[in-house]
């Protein structure tokens, strides 16, 4: 199994950091570490598809996000707040 840092340049590795911060920045203390990891596993399939742009890799991140809150089952807590997963319906 190769790891991950043998396969994107450093600029890339940045990059894709940076978004993974970005996606789950509003999230209480970061995210939970399992939360973290699916957006994570989102983030790289991207870059692995050459779209490794800023923002295509927090687009991605931030989908990811959504998806996992809307479909994980379950609650994310966001800066004091919960957030369920029909959020976006209650807008």
């Amino acid at each position: 199994m190769t790891m991950i840092v043998e396969q994107f340049a450093r600029p890339t590795m940045a990059r894709m950091e940076v978004a993974l911060d970005r996606a789950c920045e509003h999230l209480a203390h970061g995210g939970k570490h399992n939360v973290r990891k699916r957006v994570a596993q989102t983030i790289i399939r991207c870059a692995k598809t050459g779209n490794t742009s800023l923002d295509a890799l927090t687009e991605a991140g931030e989908r990811a996000l959504a998806q996992r809150l809307r479909h994980g089952g379950g609650r994310a807590e966001h800066r004091g707040t919960s957030i369920r997963p029909n959020w976006q319906s209650a807008a």
